[in-house]
């Protein structure tokens, strides 16, 4: 079996279930040693399936002939002790540290009630404390091995939230910040050999938007719930293929629509469907890859 990512360590954060489990299976399928964190430790610690745990021990299996294999670790990312504990682990165990995938976001149980800011509690800005700054805490820590390596990849995945309202005033400011954050880490990353980018997502069939669309379907945006779904393994398969990629570094700075950069690299979904861009539905990155050792 091809092992394009034989020899690279990579962590993704929020991987119980969902984008981050996907991302972690591909990972470990293409020969990566994957570090997953989840704050569900045990079933039935969340109402729905998944433990990290569980992920880890997929990506053994799906790892199996590549040589890859996931290590599973317990991490509330808005614990900033426990994320240096991490990272401290990571440092001493494999002594590098390739991808940084930021997944980990913290949704508000009411994200889908259609009532006004003001009307939603300020509790609801653990949004930004996991969404955002649980971001900028991981790239702290992820720059700090990959800058003397000269080499490493941190992609932030975002969405068409960033530029078109959806479900409400932190989540889309959220998404913006997270454009912006790794974009400006890219300018500062350039001349080191680093790589940030951020991912768009577009309708991803995790457990999560399952159990919402079966649900509260009639209270989504209907511009989401209009999009082809993709599995939560495919925007795994992008993130493995810019892993890949010689020339990422010509990427880096930018916001990429996952379906776009999937098609670029000649991939399709887990059942081979080409999951079409939703560009002209939602709307277009805001940042372009910066130029060389140029801020843009």
């Amino acid at each position: 079996m091809s092992a394009p990512l034989a020899g690279k360590v990579a962590l993704v954060t929020g991987a119980s279930r969902g984008i981050g489990k996907g991302i972690a299976l591909v990972l470990a399928e293409q020969g990566a040693r994957v570090y997953v964190t989840g704050r569900t430790v045990n079933e039935g610690d969340y109402y729905l399936p998944g433990t990290v745990g569980g992920t880890a021990a997929e990506c053994d299996v799906r790892g199996a002939a590549s040589g890859g294999r996931g290590i599973a670790v317990a991490c509330d990312h808005g614990d900033d002790l426990a994320v240096a504990a991490l990272f401290e682990r990571i440092a001493a165990e494999a002594g590098q540290l390739d991808i940084l995938v930021n997944n980990a976001f913290s949704l508000s149980d009411d994200l889908l009630e259609p009532k006004g800011f003001w009307e939603k509690p300020l509790a609801n800005l653990e949004m930004w404390d996991v969404g955002v700054r649980s971001n900028y805490v991981a790239a702290w820590h992820a720059a700090r091995l990959m800058v003397p390596q000269k080499s490493g990849l941190i992609v932030a995945i975002s969405g068409f939230a960033a530029v078109t309202y959806t479900y409400g005033v932190i989540f889309g400011t959220s998404k913006t910040a997270v454009g912006r954050m790794a974009r400006d880490m890219a300018v500062e990353l350039e001349p080191h050999g680093v790589a940030s980018l951020t991912l768009w997502q577009g309708l991803t069939l995790t457990e999560k938007a399952r159990d919402n669309l079966a649900r509260m379907g009639e209270r989504m945006t209907t511009s989401i719930t209009q999009m082809q779904g993709s599995s939560d393994e495919h925007p795994g398969r992008v993130v493995a293929a810019l892993a890949a990629d010689p020339e990422v570094m010509k990427r880096s700075g930018g916001e990429f629509i996952t379906a776009e950069l999937a098609q670029d690299y000649g991939l399709t979904d887990i059942d081979g469907q080409v999951i079409a861009s939703a560009r002209a539905l939602r709307g277009s990155p805001l940042w372009q890859p910066i130029a060389q050792g140029v801020e843009a």
